[in-house]
């Protein structure tokens, strides 16, 4: 009895987990995860590839890329479209053709990365792991003597890994854009 009843719980609690459906006509509860994934979803501003991803990893993951950690700011160059800066006033519009490919100069030697997928579908060409300890570390991974100076790495080390894994989710679904970062 007391197994049936644990089978039972566990599929009544993975129902639960797969019920809810990021591309749902209906908004999840406010201010919960699935709300989250759900707005995720709705500002990504590039078509997403989402075969072989954990969608609600990818939707988190755009969420906190597009409306809290701000990537768009320093890894697209330039950031908005023209006609679309909302500090000109103009209604805001991603530049999509640029979108987290690097190329922002910050004085005459620190350049962003380009952090869309690599041939390889890896964003910036790190694995989850190089990705996590560029993360928690600041470690250039291309010298690890060195350690990122611009990157705001001390903020968001403090992430879970589960927030920090739907970042990287999130770039691994995005288009790859080539030279963003290599453009003087």
């Amino acid at each position: 009895m007391r197994t049936k009843l644990l089978v039972l719980s566990v599929f009544a609690l993975l129902g639960t987990f797969f019920a809810y459906d990021a591309f749902s006509a209906d908004p999840p509860a406010p201010d919960s995860e699935a709300s989250r994934i759900f707005r995720g979803y709705q500002i990504a501003p590039v078509e997403l590839n989402l075969r072989g991803k954990n969608r609600a990893l990818v939707g988190l993951g755009s969420y906190i890329v597009n409306a809290q950690a701000g990537c768009n700011d320093c890894h697209t160059n330039p950031p908005y479209a023209p006609g679309g800066d909302p500090y000109l006033g103009e209604p805001k519009k991603i530049n999509v053709e640029g979108y987290l490919a690097g190329g922002v100069h910050f004085g005459p030697d620190i350049v962003s990365a380009n952090i869309t997928p690599d041939e390889n579908g890896l964003p910036a060409g790190l694995t989850w792991p190089e990705y996590k300890r560029l993360i928690r570390t600041g470690h250039d991974p291309d010298d690890p003597d060195e350690i990122l100076q611009v990157m705001p790495w001390p903020v968001f080390q403090n992430m879970t890994d589960r927030d920090l894994h739907a970042v990287y989710e999130y770039l691994r679904s995005i288009p790859s854009i080539e030279g963003g970062d290599d453009e003087e």
